[in-house]
């Protein structure tokens, strides 16, 4: 059965496509706007783990509807949800049996409900799964470092293959560079250099 997994290059991403290759032909599948180019951060991760990768191409005016969102609110929650919405349903589009996120139980954002899952199979036949969303931020990290060689970092400087730099760009090309800080709070990111040995 083949599979496509929504993917970025880290952590959270990386681990849903171990989870699900005992089941699956899992292709790892990074969204994409045109703006930069760092979906290629994403294809050389997923290089070094041996999974197939593509760039599917996403709707620019979808970016530009949650910049438009994150600016207004001040925040990127709404803006990201929306991205992320937009992508299950570009990459439910693609000729698989079922779509997936990395997304866990305690994200904040994105999150999947019931309903949507739901609408999203049955509009596209395809399963959706999130096979992290009953794992913690915790659990999720200890099952990374018996994995997974990881980097992190502060978000603006660690390479991932992510709406994030997309969407920051095209803030800064609306409203400046400086806008970047005010809505993107400052976190860690995680870029998966390899398998551990």
């Amino acid at each position: 059965m083949d599979l496509a997994l929504l993917y970025s290059g880290g952590k959270d991403s990386t681990l849903a496509a171990l989870f699900l290759d005992s089941f699956y032909d899992v292709q790892l599948v990074t969204g994409h706007f045109g703006i930069t180019d760092d979906w290629k951060h994403a294809e050389a991760a997923a290089e070094r783990l041996g999974y197939p990768f593509e760039v599917v191409d996403l709707d620019p005016s979808a970016a530009e509807e949650a910049v438009e969102r994150m600016l207004e609110d001040g925040y990127p929650r709404n803006g990201i949800q929306r991205v992320h919405e937009h992508a299950l349903e570009r990459v439910a589009s693609l000729d698989v049996d079922a779509v997936a996120d990395g997304t866990r139980r305690d994200d904040r954002v994105p999150t999947i409900s019931r309903a949507q899952a739901q609408s999203l199979e049955d509009r596209h036949d395809v399963d959706y799964l999130s096979p992290l969303v009953g794992l913690g931020r915790n659990a999720v990290d200890t099952l990374v470092a018996e994995r997974l060689s990881v980097e992190t970092g502060p978000s603006a400087q660690v390479p991932k293959g992510d709406y994030e730099a997309e969407l920051r760009a095209l803030i800064a090309e609306t409203a400046g560079a400086d806008a970047i800080g005010s809505v993107f709070p400052e976190h860690e990111q995680s870029y998966v250099r390899g398998l551990r040995e």
